[in-house]
């Protein structure tokens, strides 16, 4: 089991990284956490699996990776369980203020998701590929569950994450409540290991 701490080296470096990032107590905040489970699941031998909830220990997390993927709630205003996905990364641009605000300022951990990709950045330690994989929510109610569209959205963006740590392609953009891809369907009875948690985000994670 590789440490969530410290610098991959080898093997470990290039291996996906996938962060479910959120409270899974704050009802939507924990659509990360719930896609990170699912991830898990899929027994996929060469992905590390993460649930997180403090944004500002992205940079650690994936100091040394190749491929990062983030799932995390956001809220922009759109219907919620919209998904949006954004691919940044050490050989590209910054990210517009405008994409910032719909997955990284208008989300549940708007200044540090962002602010976290950009300290990397100036740090050298931004992986070569981040996809930002964004789901719109409603409700952040402490101690409640997912909410119904939310909840529906979970296996889209499971898809997302999927394309991109399986297929290598990210599928950038939105995709409405309730839409994916049909040929990314999986058998949803599928049993594997928990996620791979971090220090901070290990305890009270949704079974």
């Amino acid at each position: 089991m590789t440490s969530t701490r410290g610098v991959p080296t080898g093997p470990a470096a290039s291996r996906p990284l996938v962060v479910g990032l959120g409270s899974p107590d704050r009802g939507d905040d924990a659509v990360g956490v719930v896609v990170a489970r699912a991830v898990a699941t899929r027994h996929l031998p060469d992905v590390d699996v993460v649930a997180h909830e403090d944004p500002t220990d992205l940079v650690e997390l994936w100091s040394g990776r190749e491929l990062v993927v983030v799932v995390d709630a956001v809220r922009s205003g759109a219907e919620p369980g919209t998904l949006v996905v954004i691919e940044t990364g050490a050989g590209g641009e910054r990210l517009p203020e405008s994409a910032w605000g719909r997955t990284g300022r208008g989300g549940t951990h708007a200044f540090g998701l962002a602010a976290a990709v950009e300290l990397a950045r100036a740090l050298h330690r931004l992986p070569g590929r981040v996809v930002l994989v964004g789901v719109e929510a409603a409700s952040f109610d402490h101690g409640a569950p997912l909410s119904p569209a939310v909840g529906a959205a979970v296996h889209t963006a499971l898809d997302a994450v999927l394309r991109v740590v399986v297929r290598g392609t990210a599928g950038l953009g939105t995709v409405g409540h309730g839409q994916h891809d049909e040929h990314d369907k999986h058998d949803e009875h599928d049993n594997g290991p928990t996620p791979r948690r971090s220090r901070e985000g290990a305890a009270g994670v949704p079974g």
